[in-house]
């Protein structure tokens, strides 16, 4: 029990349901029974907790098996009027105590959360209400005088400070980025306008996120409205514009709490109304309304609940819960911070816009919303802007290398609008180095990239080729023919130690001696200096929507399932992927794998199923061992199972490439792009240019010498030698199994 006393822990989720609630739900449960404590789920949010009876119930192992796929909440959550009341909060406190209950982990919004501490810091009083009244004796008041209280924010709308993502927002994000492809096509089809309404009172995030991730032509956000009184004359130009171009559709994003600078309502319907009167066409309106909310959670939503669910119980149980906590994600690493500080600035944002004070609410909003923002407002641009009068107009080349990545298209976009609205000239090498080669190079201009930043694939084309050093004098001689000043590599291992190659022999060819930035794009996430590579993302969604089929598939079975992944030698997938569907297992190369592993396992399956589990789930790495196949390993659970179990293989081979990136994918693609510009522009003027690798780190854009790259990489596996991911490996060991089997 980790050297702490036995303790019985209540769960509650509350306010509006959000995808991922389940799974945090599932690893609270399960790490508490794994600490050896009590577990109580609380049905129907603060309600039951007033009503108690049947909905305080004990949980166990089995309770929470099969739900993390499932969205909204399996516990249910409900409004609950009586507990803003005295009496309702001592009725509670009665009914958590019939149970011995005097830890609380609340899963909800900034209001549910307030009400949690509310009760938290009334309990002493409430306690001693309920021994004077004889509903409690002293001796039980005595024994549990403090609540504890942990809170998870679960939220589409990402609105609460303290944390980077709220439970919930990365699926509604897939939900509305969805639906908007799809409008776009039909929209397209019939040279149509199209304004979109998403939620978001009080916090633009999913509408300016979404925007961004499905080129949206305008947006119109709470926290920073139009500048100007006639921004519905703007907003129509600038469409109109576009049309110009032989853009065939346009698409608005509406936040429900969008408002103008005077803090009048911005409707949907007012847009409406505004672009049919000035354009003189038929304007079509779509509420998402709650469809943003419904249906199974993302892998990002999923496996962000498991943590956050696992970190609360840790710090239930500790001395750190003493005073309310909020879990939270910053900077890619999980964080607790002070419950009620957290409340109290999520709630000045809202201030300050009801104030109209917009710079702020966009203050309070972080400085990578604000980039967003003007990223946004740079491509939304139906022509780049016109260069400065003497301006040099730097020669950039853009080109992929590697295999296809979902959000390359997206990046390839991003990068060419951003240059070429810098006043620089903007070219694109077909094919990677095989085109580069070939000389395939051609000028792109603004429109060349349109409908890009929601296809998967590369239009650009891509290669694995890695040049020689015998291609070197031929690469040299091509970047000298069109002038390259700069060079932009979008893709995996081979565009790295292609760029590095080309690095290290800069002073024996001069057309080398140019800024050389790579972009981490990659389905394996095995790329140095950066922790998640563009298409992984997209990739482990694609895997875990399979499994959750397969899984499916074995209802009216008991049957046990090996999935195979890719990933090379990096088990970033395998990890995620099992972590996001509750595999019982994960091999991973990066572990190793022998006979005695697979004795153990076989062993915890066949005392599974004996207790009548249902379903097995093994996650296998591609390389994890060339002689422990996928084929070998379910034909051995197979064969010594008993009959207890049938034994499936599934390899799910290049499904994982494919599809549309996801709008993690977009966005960070996006994101980075801008930054990888940034760079070669500032570079490109210095006498002994930069190289080197961009990434996101700790949640921060990073630059890594091209020349580290060699200490960087363990190349006998083409993958870091450090991986950050590996840390969340007990946690998936944890909550495959009770500790005891």
């Amino acid at each position: 029990m980790s050297g702490h006393s036995r303790r019985s822990i209540g769960v509650l989720t509350s306010g509006g349901d959000a995808p991922g609630m389940n799974a945090a739900v599932r690893a609270i449960v399960r790490t508490a029974i794994n600490l050896g404590h009590d577990v109580y789920a609380i049905y129907e949010g603060y309600q039951g907790m007033v009503d108690g009876g049947n909905f305080i119930r004990r949980m166990t192992w089995g309770s929470v098996g099969g739900i993390m796929h499932q969205g909204g909440t399996v516990i249910g959550t409900a409004r609950c009027a009586a507990f803003r009341t005295r009496d309702g909060r001592r009725q509670a406190a009665r009914n958590l105590l019939e149970h011995g209950i005097d830890s609380l982990i609340v899963i909800g919004g900034d209001g549910s959360l307030t009400g949690a501490n509310i009760f938290r810091q009334e309990w002493p009083e409430l306690l001693e209400e309920l021994v004077q009244r004889g509903e409690l004796s002293r001796k039980k008041a005595d024994a549990h005088r403090e609540l504890r209280l942990v809170g998870l924010v679960g939220s589409i709308d990402n609105d609460m400070v303290g944390t980077d993502m709220t439970i919930g927002a990365d699926t509604a994000l897939h939900r509305i980025t969805a639906a908007v492809d799809a409008i776009a096509s039909t929209a397209a089809s019939h040279q149509r306008v199209f304004v979109i309404e998403v939620m978001g009172r009080h916090c633009g995030y999913l509408a300016l996120m979404s925007a961004l991730a499905t080129a949206a032509n305008w947006v119109l956000i709470p926290e920073s409205p139009p500048e100007v009184d006639d921004w519905e004359d703007e907003m129509c130009r600038a469409l109109r514009a576009g049309r110009e171009t032989g853009r065939r559709h346009s698409i608005v994003i509406v936040a429900e709490g969008a408002q103008d600078r005077f803090g009048n309502p911005i409707t949907s319907q007012y847009v409406q109304k505004a672009l049919e009167e000035r354009l003189g066409e038929e304007v079509r309106v779509t509420i998402l309304g709650h469809v943003q909310r419904g249906g199974a959670p993302s892998a990002f939503d999923r496996n962000l609940g498991t943590l956050m669910g696992y970190a609360a119980v840790e710090c239930i149980v500790s001395e750190e819960a003493r005073e309310p906590l909020l879990i939270g994600i910053r900077e890619n690493r999980l964080v607790h911070a002070p419950l009620m500080a957290c409340v109290e600035a999520t709630q000045e944002v809202a201030r300050a816009i009801e104030a109209h004070d917009y710079n702020r609410a966009m203050s309070l909003r972080g400085g990578s919303f604000k980039d967003a923002l003007r990223t946004f407002r740079t491509l939304v641009q139906a022509y780049p802007r016109k260069p400065e009068p003497g301006q040099k107009r730097l020669r950039f080349l853009v080109m992929n290398c590697g295999g296809p990545a979902p959000g390359m298209n997206t990046a390839v976009r991003a990068a060419v609008r951003l240059g070429l609205d810098k006043g620089h000239i903007m070219l694109g090498a077909r094919n990677g180095f095989r085109g580069l080669l070939r000389d395939d190079i051609s000028e792109m201009d603004w429109m060349s990239v349109s409908g890009w930043v929601s296809r998967g694939g590369a239009e650009l084309g891509t290669s694995r080729k890695i040049p020689a050093e015998s291609d070197l004098p031929k690469i040299a001689q091509v970047l000298e023919a069109h002038g390259v000043q700069g060079l932009l590599i979008i893709g995996g291992l081979s565009g790295y130690q292609a760029a590095h190659l080309l690095f290290t022999h800069s002073n024996q060819y001069p057309a080398f001696n140019i800024p050389i930035i790579c972009m981490p794009a990659s389905i394996n996430n095995n790329l140095p200096g950066s922790e998640h590579s563009i298409g992984a993302d997209t990739a482990l969604n694609s895997i875990v929507m399979d499994v959750d089929k397969i899984k499916q598939s074995a209802v009216a079975s008991r049957r046990c399932f090996v999935v195979e992944v890719m990933g090379r030698y990096c088990g970033y997938l395998a990890l995620m992927s099992g972590l996001a569907t509750g595999a019982e297992r994960i091999y991973l190369h990066e572990e190793g794998l022998t006979l005695k592993d697979l004795q153990d396992d076989l062993a915890s399956l066949v005392k599974g199923f004996e207790q009548d589990m249902r379903l097995g789930l093994i996650i296998r790495n591609e390389d994890v061992d060339p002689f422990y196949t996928t084929s070998f390993i379910a034909s051995l659970f197979e064969k010594e199972g008993g009959g207890l179990f049938n034994v499936r293989q599934t390899i799910l081979g290049h499904v994982q490439q494919g599809g549309d990136p996801s709008p993690f994918d977009r966005i960070q693609a996006t994101r980075l792009a801008a930054r990888c510009m940034e760079f070669l522009i500032a570079e490109a003027g210095r006498v002994s240019p930069a190289g080197a690798f961009i990434g996101l780190q700790a949640g921060q854009v990073t630059f890594t010498s091209l020349g580290d790259l060699p200490r960087l990489l363990d190349s006998e596996f083409g993958r870091p030698k450090e991986q950050w991911w590996l840390s969340m490996r007990p946690i998936a060991s944890i909550l495959a199994r009770p500790r005891t089997q």
